[in-house]
């Protein structure tokens, strides 16, 4: 769709040195416009947003030369048609030709010969900051829901040009005439008529366009108006921003942004934070989710120089501040091709570290000025402030009183926990921890659960912010310690029973304790370290390998096993099931009582299970049940009774 002619000098004269011509390269627009409609936009709705761009760019360029130019934008919808008139900056035939009927040239991008540049594309050049348009392929996309697009055109910068009508084809056919007379308009700008392609008319459709028009350009710089095919007349842009707007309180303000976020995105949000950046031009709102939730992790809704870019853009904010949804406008970021997305520059990190900056502040703000406000944000986005206190200590100090932790005193602050336990005990996870909490509770024993997402991180860091706090990991050995000994005269009555235990025990590499302890409902506690989990583990692999080998490498494989540390199963003298164990004179119901316990203790451990204390489990409740029914625990013979 060019009108370059070809280089004939050129070509002849590779010819006589004996080099091959070169060749233009040849367009096939239909193949181009494919290309637009099905992998560089989402949706043949961005056909409005290039008409409504080329339109203030226009209207901005002739201001850059006239500040008291008349700036508006007119659109016209009646499903035949959709009319686009602005009061912009206008083209002569020559920049007809140059802009709208070459591929890929922008009317803001010089081609690098400043003495053939025309006046329009002079104006545009000096002021091209302020534009939209980048990539000089707007009116092209225009091409996804029409069949034919025509502009009239008249200079502002040469008004003793004649206006031109361009009218383009899908196909990449395109004619320019000179208007004269009553066909030309009488006043300079630019209106741009499409005519839609089969099966394309609902696109065209008034109440269709005035919501692409509005979501679009809502907050576009210029006016901007719609007529529908009945006169009716939609005002399109709604300026200024709600964030501009000058407000008779704090608190109507509060509620206005907290208005604008219910229409635009559709939820109430739970607090609300400005974003004033002058620097990076940003302006705008980060409105913070009233749930937290995966469903909620949705994009942000970015405008650049007025012009919506994409209502999912990513990357804006820092992955911790995924509670936050922000609008802003902005003339910093740079948007991909498509103009649908952010481009992934050091402008874009800029702006993510000063967003991210200003949601610190804001919750900084709070714990020192409103911690209500602060406790009701917590209470549902606590895991992303937790994921910012890991980095910053300040904001960890201040956010203590309000995070909260699951501890052996509930889910609490670890100010509050720190308050009743100056050694806090962290378990290596929630398995550990649901065990082990309702005796450590009792025992008067510290246990914050470290198995949730940057828990253990942050109470590592406990004693920065409380000075004389210490932290240590939960060991067999401390929970030990917390618990009641026995009487001598007591611990001798039940050496029968742990004389069993030790038996039945000691093939799983498990030792047996007594001790008192509450809750009485808990008859056993099974104490198993990471030391003893990784022997543990260690052991189970090389009973694989020597089970996959011959007799000697067997052997072998068994001398380098080595004693290391062992669980611990503790039996509680309080319990009246183990009181029970204690009393009874079979040996081999015993034995079947305390595989049980073992069993119970087990399960509420919630470690992997073993095919040995699979087995065990089996055996101890076929043994119960045999019992229960008359016939009794099968003696080690394995004869029937």
């Amino acid at each position: 769709m060019s009108s370059d002619e070809p280089l004939v000098s050129e070509s002849a004269s590779a010819a006589a040195r004996g080099v091959s011509p070169a060749h233009a390269f040849q367009v096939d627009l239909r193949g181009i416009v494919d290309l637009l409609s099905h992998h560089l936009y989402s949706s043949p709705r961005v056909f409005v947003r290039e008409l409504l761009q080329n339109a203030v760019d226009a209207v901005t360029a002739r201001r850059a030369v006239d500040p008291e130019a008349p700036a508006a934008v007119r659109i016209s919808a009646t499903g035949a048609r959709v009319r686009v008139r602005d009061t912009g900056i206008g083209l002569t035939e020559p920049e007809v030709h140059r802009f709208l009927a070459t591929i890929g040239r922008s009317s803001k991008r010089p081609d690098g010969d400043p003495n053939g540049i025309g006046a329009a594309e002079q104006v545009l050049e000096l002021g091209r900051g302020d534009f939209l348009g980048r990539f000089g392929i707007g009116l092209l996309a225009c091409f996804v829901v029409a069949d034919e697009i025509t502009v009239v055109t008249k200079s502002a910068v040469h008004p003793e040009e004649p206006a031109v009508e361009w009218r383009g084809a899908a196909d990449g056919r395109y004619r320019v005439r000179l208007l004269s007379g009553a066909e030309a308009p009488t006043e300079p700008g630019t209106t741009v008529t499409l005519t839609p392609g089969p099966g394309k008319e609902f696109w065209f459709q008034a109440p269709r366009v005035v919501e692409l028009a509005r979501d679009y350009g809502s907050l576009l710089p210029y006016e901007t108006v719609l007529e529908d095919e009945a006169g009716y007349t939609y005002r399109i842009t709604d300026t200024p921003a709600v964030w501009d707007r000058v407000h008779p309180s704090p608190s109507l303000r509060r509620e206005a942004l907290a208005a604008y976020c219910q229409d635009t995105l559709g939820f109430a949000p739970l607090d609300v934070v400005e974003l004033d950046i002058p620097l990076l031009g940003i302006r705008g709102a980060a409105y913070i989710l009233p749930t937290a939730g995966p469903a909620d992790r949705g994009g942000h809704r970015v405008h650049l120089k007025g012009m919506l870019l994409s209502d999912q853009a990513r990357g804006l904010l820092p992955d911790w501040a995924f509670f936050a949804r922000c609008v802003i406008d902005t003339d910093a970021l740079r948007p991909t091709a498509s103009r649908e997305a952010l481009y992934e520059d050091d402008r874009l990190t800029a702006v993510r570290e000063a967003l991210g900056a200003r949601l610190r502040d804001w919750l900084a703000g709070l714990a020192a000025t409103d911690p209500a406000r602060l406790n009701r944000v917590l209470a549902v986005h606590y895991l992303g402030v937790k994921a910012l206190a890991r980095y910053d200590d300040d904001l960890f100090a201040l956010t203590l009183p309000w995070l909260p932790f699951e501890t052996t005193a509930g889910r609490v602050p670890l100010t509050e926990f720190a308050d009743r336990h100056r050694v806090v005990h962290l378990t290596a996870g929630d398995e550990e921890f649901q065990q082990i909490a309702p005796i450590a509770a009792a025992a008067g024993l510290g246990v914050v659960n470290g198995g949730y997402t940057y828990d253990a991180e942050l109470v590592r860091k406990l004693p920065r912010a409380l000075p004389g706090v210490v932290v240590a990991d939960l060991d067999p050995d401390t929970v030990a310690a917390h618990l009641d000994g026995v009487d001598p005269a007591e611990e001798l009555a039940a050496g029968r029973l742990l004389a069993v235990a030790r038996r039945v025990l000691d093939p799983l590499d498990c030792d047996v304790a007594l001790r008192a302890f509450h809750p009485l409902t808990i008859p056993a506690l099974l104490l198993d370290g990471r030391e003893a989990r990784h022997e543990r583990a260690r052991a189970d692999e090389q009973d694989r390998a020597a089970a996959e080998t011959d007799d000697l490498w067997a052997d072998i494989l068994g001398a380098l096993r080595t004693a290391g540390p062992r669980a611990r199963l503790v039996l509680n003298h309080r319990s009246s099931l183990v009181q029970g164990l204690i009393e009874l004179d079979d040996a081999e119901l015993a034995a079947t009582g305390v595989e049980a316990v073992y069993g119970q203790a087990l399960l509420l451990s919630k470690r992997p299970i073993r095919a040995a204390e699979s087995a065990l489990l089996n055996r101890a409740f076929l043994g119960l049940l045999g019992h229960a029914v008359g016939r009794g625990p099968r003696p080690e013979t394995g004869d029937e009774d």
